[in-house]
C-alpha cells in the first residue's frame, strides 16, 4: 500500500493495541472474517450479531467487557453496526480452587496437573466432574475423589451399553416414557444453565435404566442413542465411541437435539394414599386420568375391611389423596 500523506511506498502496521483492547471487537470479525472490503457486513451482522451469550470471569469486567462495549457503541454511532450492546446476556461463572477455598497457584504449591487426571481418568471424566462440582456459577473447591465418581459412572453407562447394543431389545412403554423424560430433564437443566444437575440427571436416569434392563435384558438401540447424543456437549469422546458402537459411521454431532412428547412422558398410572379421616391406611394404583367416581371406588376396595362406621364425606383431591370422612 501507500502511504495516504507523502504517496510513498508504506506497509500498515497492525500490531498497535494493547492486550484487552485489541481482544474485545473478534466477536465482530468471526462472523465475516473472510471480508477485505469492511470489519464485517451490515448483512452478516443483522444475521449474527449480537452475541446470545458471553461467558467469562469476572475479573473481564473492568477492562474486556469495558472495551467491548466502547467498541460496539461506536461502531453503532457511526453506522456501521445496528445495535449498541455486544451481548445479549452475560454468565461469569467460579474458579476451581485449591484446599480451604484458596486460588490455586504456583507459588502456593495448589495447582493440579490436568495431564495426571487425564492419564488417570480421562479428559471425559474430568471434564464432566468439573461440571458436576457445583453450580457454575459459583467457587468450588477441588477433591481428586469426586473425580472416581464420575468416573463410574461412564463405566456403568459403557457397561449398559454393551450389554444391550447386540440384543435387539424392542422398547417398553416404560422405556420410552423414561426416555422422554430424560430429554425434558437434561434440555431444560441445560438452558437454565444448571450444569452440575445435568450431569446428577444423566447420573440418576442411568441408574433407572440399569434397573428397567435387568428386567427387560437391556435397552433399545433409540434411547442408547439418546444417551449418546445428550451426553456430547459433556463428554464427547465418550459419546463419539458409543455412536459408533451402535453402527453409526459419522459423527455424532452431525445428530440433532432430540426432542420429547409430553404425552409420553405421562404416568399410565398413579399411586395415592387412601385416608380414613385424614389418617392414612392405604395406597392405591389407579389410572392417571380416573375421575373421581372410579378413584373413590378403588379408595373404598383398598381399605374395605376398616370401613366400620357410617361414611359421610367423599373427597379425592386429583392424583394426590382420597380421603374417605366417617363417624
Amino acid at each position: 500500500c501507500k502511504c495516504p500523506v507523502c504517496g510513498k511506498p508504506a506497509k500498515r502496521e497492525t500490531n498497535t493495541m494493547p492486550q484487552w483492547a485489541g481482544s474485545s471487537w473478534y466477536f465482530l470479525r468471526y462472523v465475516d472474517n473472510h471480508n477485505d472490503k469492511e470489519l464485517v457486513s451490515r448483512e452478516k451482522a443483522d444475521e449474527m450479531l449480537p452475541v446470545d451469550m458471553y461467558i467469562g470471569g469476572v475479573e473481564h469486567a473492568v477492562l474486556h467487557l469495558l472495551y467491548s462495549r466502547f467498541y460496539t457503541k461506536f461502531l453503532c454511532d457511526i453506522g456501521v453496526i445496528d445495535f449498541d450492546e455486544p451481548f445479549h446476556k452475560l454468565f461469569n461463572q467460579g474458579m476451581i480452587t485449591g484446599k480451604n477455598g484458596i486460588k490455586m497457584s504456583k507459588s502456593k504449591g495448589n495447582v493440579v496437573s490436568p495431564d495426571d487426571l487425564v492419564r488417570d481418568y480421562g479428559c471425559d471424566s474430568l471434564r464432566m466432574y468439573e461440571l458436576f462440582v457445583g453450580p457454575p456459577e459459583l467457587d468450588a473447591e477441588w477433591d481428586d475423589r469426586g473425580i472416581d465418581g464420575v468416573n463410574r459412572f461412564l463405566k456403568r453407562l459403557w457397561t449398559l451399553l454393551m450389554d444391550s447394543k447386540d440384543q435387539d431389545i424392542k422398547a417398553t412403554k416404560e422405556m420410552i416414557k423414561l426416555r422422554h423424560r430424560m430429554v425434558y430433564d437434561i434440555t431444560t437443566r441445560l438452558e437454565s444453565f444448571s450444569l452440575n444437575t445435568v450431569i446428577s440427571g444423566f447420573m440418576e436416569y442411568n441408574n433407572k435404566f440399569i434397573e428397567l434392563a435387568k428386567k427387560e435384558g437391556g435397552i433399545d438401540k433409540e434411547t442408547l442413542e439418546t444417551i449418546a447424543v445428550l451426553i456430547s456437549p459433556f463428554a464427547p469422546h465418550f459419546a463419539e465411541e458409543m455412536w459408533e458402537q451402535l453402527g453409526h459411521t459419522e459423527t455424532v454431532f452431525k445428530t440433532g437435539w432430540p426432542t420429547y412428547d409430553e404425552d409420553a412422558m405421562k404416568d399410565d398410572e398413579i399411586q395415592i394414599p387412601v385416608q380414613i379421616n385424614g389418617k392414612t391406611k392405604a395406597v392405591v394404583s389407579i389410572p392417571a386420568e380416573a375421575s373421581k367416581e372410579e378413584a373413590i371406588a378403588a379408595g373404598k376396595e383398598a381399605i374395605a375391611g376398616k370401613l366400620t362406621g357410617n361414611v359421610v364425606k367423599e373427597i379425592y383431591v386429583p392424583k394426590k389423596i382420597i380421603n374417605i370422612v366417617m363417624k
